[in-house]
This record gives structure tokens, sequence and C-alpha cells, in this order.
């Protein structure tokens, strides 16, 4: 009987046990600990209605599992952090409009290469559903700018841009204003592939198409901080964590414009790291010669090596046009978090002497195959009107990266 008494005891306390573990077990988050966006549970943590993970139910509540964000095509990561940007280089030209400082860059990707006169190509060809003839004419790169009274450029004014042996040359005689147009069109394209793609209603909404993972942050001219940022590609400089003893008068490594390694980087020791005007008449050096990078115009957009962020001709072939409106003391109103100069304001036209400061001219970096070295360094900026085109000014575009990886 005791023996009874017991057994029944045993069994009380094991019933006792094992309803406590289930009432501690409702004071925690049920089931999935801490919630992230690819691993977001099945239920809401503070309601517990059941998620739908169907990307074209438009009745209920969607959840999308997202471990990235999706990257569009020719896009390279570019990572965040702080940096010195401003000039590095003696400023000859006496501008001193793009002093030093220390400002923090959020993370953001930003094209490989220079557009291409093949990816300009399909932008005509696509826009031409959508606008009239007279707007298509509107946005051709300019053959003109090929022209010179003095000199014989006619061949590149006819065949430059429609040759396919220039296909993946940087497009020519685009103005800011074109590039801006470019930029749009590529957000709308891409995303309606991406769609297509995933097989997603064409009746959502953007903001549904935005919360279903599958409408990508526009693709956009680079700011000029993010320019000069990725161009510089500090990164793996530092030392002792977060020190850096020197910095960069161009985007690689050294005070030259040769390849000072027999192993690193394309190849041979000694050849020219950027398409650049060496001197008074000399695009190119000597013919039959080492020396001799053999590119007298703007060369294919994969010639040159990369930079450390994996960013082709971020000095010399062309120039870019950036998103910035110019101002010579834009660097003294900066905010130091994403610095972006979007008009006028503080520093208003009215207070320059010139016709040349207003909100129609925008800043150009980089350099090109007709300037010479001084120019290949990312502190160096230019501007001209954003209606404006020439041979030597180009463009790529940037995307900001929007949520952690896996968070």
């Amino acid at each position: 009987m005791v023996f009874g008494k017991n057994k029944y005891g045993l069994i009380a306390t094991s019933l006792l046990f094992v309803a406590v573990c289930i009432l501690s077990s409702c004071n925690k988050t049920p089931g999935y600990g801490r919630r992230t966006a690819a691993k977001p549970g099945k239920t809401s943590a503070t309601t517990g209605a059941q998620f739908s993970f169907d990307a074209n139910d438009s009745t209920n509540f969607v959840v999308t599992r997202m471990s990235k964000q999706v990257v569009g095509p020719n896009l390279k990561y570019i990572q965040g952090g702080r940096a010195v940007i401003g000039s590095q280089e003696q400023d000859i030209m006496a501008f001193r409009d793009n002093v030093e400082r220390t400002v923090t860059i959020a993370s953001f990707y930003m094209d490989e290469t220079e557009i291409t006169n093949n990816d300009y190509k399909e932008f005509i060809f696509n826009i031409r559903k959508k606008v009239s003839a007279d707007s298509v004419s509107k946005l051709e790169p300019s053959d003109r700018v090929w022209e010179g009274a003095m000199s014989y450029n006619d061949v590149y004014d006819t065949y430059y841009y429609r040759f396919p042996g220039f296909n993946f040359y940087p497009v020519a005689g685009v103005t800011w204003s074109q590039a801006n147009a470019y930029t749009k069109w590529r957000t709308e394209y891409v995303n309606e592939l991406m769609r297509q793609k995933q097989g997603i209603d064409s009746t959502l909404n953007k903001n549904q198409l935005i919360e279903r993972g599958v409408a990508m942050p526009e693709y956009r001219l680079p700011n000029e901080a993010e320019w000069e940022y990725a161009a510089k590609a500090m990164i793996g400089t530092q030392y002792m964590d977060e020190n850096q003893e020197y910095g960069r008068i161009y985007p690689w490594d050294g005070r030259g414009v040769r390849n000072p390694y027999n192993i690193k980087r394309r190849g041979k020791q000694g050849e020219m790291l950027a398409n650049f005007k060496r001197g008074r008449g000399d695009y190119a050096g000597i013919a039959g010669g080492v020396s001799n990078d053999g590119d007298i115009i703007p060369a294919n957009v994969y010639d040159y090596p990369p930079n450390d962020f994996g960013l082709y001709n971020m000095a010399g072939n062309m120039n870019e046009w950036v998103q910035d409106v110019y101002r010579p003391l834009s660097f003294t109103d900066f905010d130091d978090l994403n610095p972006l100069r979007k008009d006028g304001i503080y520093d208003e036209a009215k207070d320059y002497g010139t016709t040349l400061i207003d909100d129609n001219y925008r800043v150009y970096k980089g350099g090109s195959w007709r300037d010479v070295a001084y120019w290949l360094s990312p502190g160096t900026r230019r501007f001209m009107h954003q209606d404006s085109a020439t041979n030597h000014i180009g463009f790529r575009c940037a995307m900001i990266s929007v949520g952690a990886t896996g968070k």
C-alpha cells in the first residue's frame, strides 16, 4: 500500500514538473529566439497571428524571408566607414575647393565599370517604346563632341558610339541630364525584369513590391563623397585596429602612375595603371616601345586593373558625372555623414561674381584619356553645365545598401 502511494506521488510530481515547464515556456518568446529578416518565424511575435509567405497574396499579411539585399547586375559592394576625403595632392590649380576632412560614408554599391556604348544603346532601344521620337533624339549621345576645327576626328564622329568594335568602350557625349535619365530607366527596367523572373503579380504596387523584396533601391549617380571614397579604396591599409598611416594620391598604392610590381595587379612591371595624357601632345607614348599604352582615345572599360574595391578606371579613361551641384565651398557646409550638395543652400549663387556658379553646374571626377596625371587624383574636382557634353565625360551608377546581411 505504501508502494502504491509512492507510485501516485511520483506521477503527481512528474505532472507538476511538466506543468511548470509548460508555464515557464509561456514566459519566453515562443519557438524562434532572436528573429531576423532571414528567420522571421511563422507567427507574429506580438499577436501570434500566422504569417503568409506567398508573395502574390494581397489579402493577408505577407512576410518575406530575406537573408541579404538582392544586388543588381554589374554592381560591387562598397563597405562604408570613416574616411578622410579631400585633396591629398598639391593644389596646383589653387582652387582650394576640396579641403581634407573626416566623414562617414554609408555602405553602397557601385558599377564596376563605366557605362559602355553597348549599355547606352540598350537604353535607347528600350526607351523608344515609351517616349516620342523627339524625346529619344534628346537622349542620344552627341557625336559632335568628337569634332574639331583643327583636328581630324571624323571617324569617331561616325563610328565611336555605333560601331560594334567600340561596344565596350565608355559612352561619351552624354550630359548629366541624360545620365540621370539613364539611371531612372535602369531602375524601372531591372526591377521589372526581377518581378517577371520571380513570377510576382504585376498588379502589386511599388510599396507592395518593396515589402516583398523584389524592388531594388534606385540606381542613381553616385554623390561626390561616395565616388571619392570608392576611388581611394583605402580598405586593408590600416594598422593597430583603426589607424591609417598614409593616404592615396591615386586609386592604387604608390606615388607613380606605373605598376611598381612584377606580379601584382595585371602583370608587367612598369605598365601604366590608367589611361591618361602624359604631357602636351603625348596621349600614348612612342610606338613600338614597351611604355606605349596604345590607348590614344578611351579604352575598353576592362583594360586597366581594378582598385581594391574591384572598380575599373576610377582614374583615367573617362571623367565621370556625380550627383552634386558644384560649389567651391561645399566642404565647409557638408554634413559629416553621407555628405551631398543637392542645391545652393548656404552657399548661394548670388554670392559669386560669375555666371558659372548656379544649380545647373554639376561636379565631375576622375580624370580622363585627355587629362594629365594631376586630375587622376580622387580629390580633384571640376564642373560643367548639366546639359553640356564632351568626349571625356561618362558616368557609372550607384545604389544604396539597405539592410544588413542576415539581420
